[in-house]
């Protein structure tokens, strides 16, 4: 093709004179208009939005690294040199001691069982000897002084690592009114990186609000630094080589945490607590404080759930001491900026309300097994109604070897509203816009002005969709400045003849993972439209088979491949359209789909969303009586009581099923491809652990077995040469317990810990088969 790799070498200004150069201004909706975020649920929580909904907000952000005189009391020359310390000295504290606070742990009915059943196992003595090691962890207190020193100290690192730090002031009101009526807040995150524990309570300590006790499952082998940070509010569970599920399996350790967080509670502090959408990790807590409401130890607690942002993530470090420390601090010098991050603290709302109002539907709750294998072995077109129930966001059922109890449930669907709630107030980052257009629309390569051009486009959906976007200014600086930040995934090559250059994802597992977590914002925005459009081209994919019309081809063709021949001449029936996006629904992993809205519900809802968008319209079927013509239709009118809980105007309505037609213009097949890409990744991982499972002898230890299965996964993409981010550990871990819902793979408790192997049903080849072809219906694309 004549081009000539470049890959970033030149300079970063060469690159943005051609980006102003072949760019327009901004449309006035970029920066300009910002959705309101955090909001409560209106269906669970109605008490609470009510009561936020009369409290004026401060709107805007604050930008807690750029510091000056302004926020201190005073002014001068000297004061302008040490505006960040008179800052931090002003900054109000909420002190806590720890006076007692043993004995009342200690004290405790659930650390007495728990010392008892050990001392009947163990013998006298041992309980006491166990008890000494959870006293750090007991005595960890916020001291002022040292506080406002490691405030300080994390300011001046985190100027030199990001551009800036964002907090969205649209909810600070509220929290602070909640932090003087004496409510109990819980703040709760995603888990990211071991990062996220100290952005926010530097955020809270920057607005003088309480700071909470964070609760860290990240290792510190140095016990200095341990110590220093137990000083300023860091609960730190995990010591040596104890694992996160491993003290979640000691009785004692599950006591001992679960009083000191009711002793937390009782003094009027806040906590910080991490969620996870991996099995296990992070939803016990919630569990624990929704008991304790249950049992009356706390009357209540406000969640608040915070979104983080980052432009690009920070490197993971499961363990940290003091030398990766000051290596990370003498590398500050010379190392690239991390872009910048951002805090969105959503409104708080109560527990005991979501909880006791029965707003909260966990009844129709049912096995993934129950929802699809009828589907899947018997090729039934209708599932279940119901939504699939994830028991393994709680690991107690890992610890006791049964089922979890129905009552369970209801903790579950709180961890699932909270990892919902904080997925969709997240801000979009303008690298994830940039991630998810080479990731999903431009693979193969695209020219930096049609780049442009289509960050303008997605921007503007995002906005409609009520999402907020973490960034703003002029076009050319938005696509400049992420190029600048995604360049070590990223190659461009530029013509000698020609100014425009081309821009494409680096083929490689590291570049392709790093674009993928990127793009996860804007996967879970357009959610809804993802999952209509894998259904429309799950039928499409019947109908080219089978062979009925020519004029269609979806099933193995690239989109680029496709475009400018593509006709679409076929009429899709609603209920099978439906029915296909309901199968998918149940399918997607936890923190994706709202919990409080039924899964039939939300395919309805999916199915729309396409029309809305301009990709499907409705067929006009011909008729001697015009459907709005209700006086002439016999038995339109049924009479009804007046307080009949299920009238309902739809009664009128045409009984018969809608039909849809994909539109014709040009640029349908572009937005059809890359709605069907978004859940690609995961789809994609789901179709290859389903193959590898053949290879595979079980049972196995889980630990080997998800081994042996990544390692496979990663040499089918290594074969393809493309598709590298299906092959992530997280990806396939996720599959994999898809797996086990569906019943594929059966997990037992041995003595040497849990096995996972393949159930007898499919070790027929036919049966794997099946669900290979079931999953695969919605990849437009699989075959590539």
């Amino acid at each position: 093709m004549g081009l000539q790799s470049m890959e970033m070498q030149k300079p970063a200004e060469s690159w943005g004179l051609k980006i102003k150069s072949k760019t327009k201004m901004a449309p006035p909706c970029l920066g300009l208009f910002r959705p309101t975020v955090g909001q409560c649920c209106h269906q669970c929580t109605p008490e609470s939005l009510r009561n936020k909904l009369g409290q004026n907000s401060l709107g805007g952000f604050r930008n807690i690294l750029n510091i000056n005189e302004k926020h201190t009391r005073y002014r001068g020359w000297l004061v302008r040199r040490m505006c960040c310390v008179l800052f931090v000295s002003g900054c109000k504290v909420f002190p806590s001691s720890v006076t007692n606070r043993v004995e009342r742990v200690y004290q405790s009915n659930r650390v007495k069982e728990a010392l008892a059943a050990q001392g009947e196992q163990g013998g006298d003595g041992q309980g006491q000897i166990s008890l000494q090691t959870f006293l750090p962890l007991i005595n960890t207190c916020i001291s002022s002084g040292l506080l406002r020193f490691v405030g300080w100290l994390f300011l001046k690192m985190l100027a030199s690592v990001f551009g800036s730090f964002q907090v969205n002031l649209n909810h600070l009101l509220a929290l602070h009114k909640a932090s003087q009526e004496g409510s109990r807040l819980v703040y709760v995150y995603v888990r990211q990186s071991a990062l996220d524990c100290a952005l926010i309570p530097l955020a809270l300590f920057c607005h003088s609000l309480r700071v909470p006790y964070t609760i860290c499952t990240v290792k510190i082998n140095s016990r200095l630094l341990r110590m220093i940070l137990q000083k300023v509010g860091v609960i730190f569970l995990l010591n040596g080589d104890v694992t996160e599920q491993e003290f979640e399996w000691d009785p004692l350790s599950s006591a001992v945490v679960t009083s000191l967080v009711r002793e937390l509670l009782h003094e009027g502090q806040a906590v910080s607590v991490a969620v996870s959408a991996e099995p296990g990790q992070g939803g016990q807590w919630l569990a624990r404080i929704r008991q304790l409401i249950k049992d009356r130890s706390v009357p209540d607690v406000s969640l608040v759930p915070v979104g983080i942002s980052y432009n690009c993530e920070p490197p993971a470090d499961p363990q940290i001491g003091l030398s990766s420390v000051v290596k990370c601090l003498l590398s500050l010098l010379w190392t690239r900026s991390w872009g910048s991050v951002r805090i969105d603290l959503a409104q708080p709302f109560s527990l005991k309300e979501m909880c006791d109002s029965g707003r909260c539907r966990v009844d129709d709750w049912l096995p993934l097994q129950d929802l699809l294998l009828p589907v899947i072995l018997n090729n039934r077109s209708e599932s279940a109604n119901g939504r699939r129930r994830m028991s393994w966001l709680l690991p107690f059922h890992y610890a006791s070897g049964h089922k979890p109890h129905p009552r369970d449930d209801l903790s579950i669907a709180v961890i699932l509203h909270l990892l919902y709630t904080i997925t969709s107030c997240k801000a979009v980052t303008s690298t994830s816009i940039v991630s998810s257009l080479l990731l999903h629309k431009h693979r193969k390569g695209v020219k930096l002005s049609v780049l442009c051009r289509d960050v303008s486009w997605l921007t503007e959906e995002l906005l409609f969709r009520n999402k907020d976007v973490g960034f703003g200014g002029t076009l050319p600086k938005v696509v400049h400045y992420s190029l600048s930040l995604l360049a070590p995934h990223l190659v461009m090559a530029a013509a000698p003849s020609r100014k425009d250059p081309l821009i494409l994802p680096r083929p490689s597992p590291a570049a392709a993972h790093h674009l993928s977590l990127q793009a996860q914002t804007v996967t879970h925005a357009f959610i809804l439209e993802a999952v209509g459009a894998c259904a429309v081209s799950a039928m499409l994919s019947d109908v080219a088979g089978s062979g009925v019309s020519s004029r269609v081809r979806s099933d193995g063709v690239d989109g680029d491949r496709v475009r400018g021949d593509m006709e679409f001449d076929v009429v899709l029936c609603q209920t099978e359209l439906t029915n296909r996006a309901l199968q998918l629904c149940h399918l997607l992993p936890p923190g994706f789909m709202p919990p409080c809205q039924s899964s039939l519900s939300f395919a309805l809802d999916a199915v729309d969303s396409l029309v809305r968008c301009g990709i499907l319209i409705m067929e006009e079927v011909p008729r001697d009586v015009p459907i709005c013509d209700v006086w002439k239709r016999e038995g339109a009118f049924s009479w009804t009581t007046s307080d009949d809980p299920y009238n309902s105007d739809s009664d009128c309505e045409e009984l018969e099923s809608r039909s849809y037609k994909i539109t014709q213009p040009h640029q349908c097949p572009d937005l059809l491809f890359f709605l069907c890409s978004l859940p690609s990744a995961y789809l994609r991982s789901l179709c290859w652990a389903t193959s590898a499972l053949e290879n595979v002898l079980s049972p196995l230890p889980e630990a080997d077995f998800k081994t042996q299965i990544h390692c496979q996964v990663c040499d089918m993409a290594r074969k393809k040469k493309m598709h590298y981010e299906s092959c992530s550990e997280e990806a396939v871990h996720t599959a994999l317990q898809t797996l086990i819902d569906l019943g594929v793979l059966l997990e037992e408790q041995q003595k040497g810990g849990v096995f996972l192997s393949v159930s007898p049903l499919f070790n027929s080849s036919e049966n794997r088969q099946k669900l290979h072809r079931f999953i695969s219906q919605y990849l437009y694309n699989y075959h590539v």
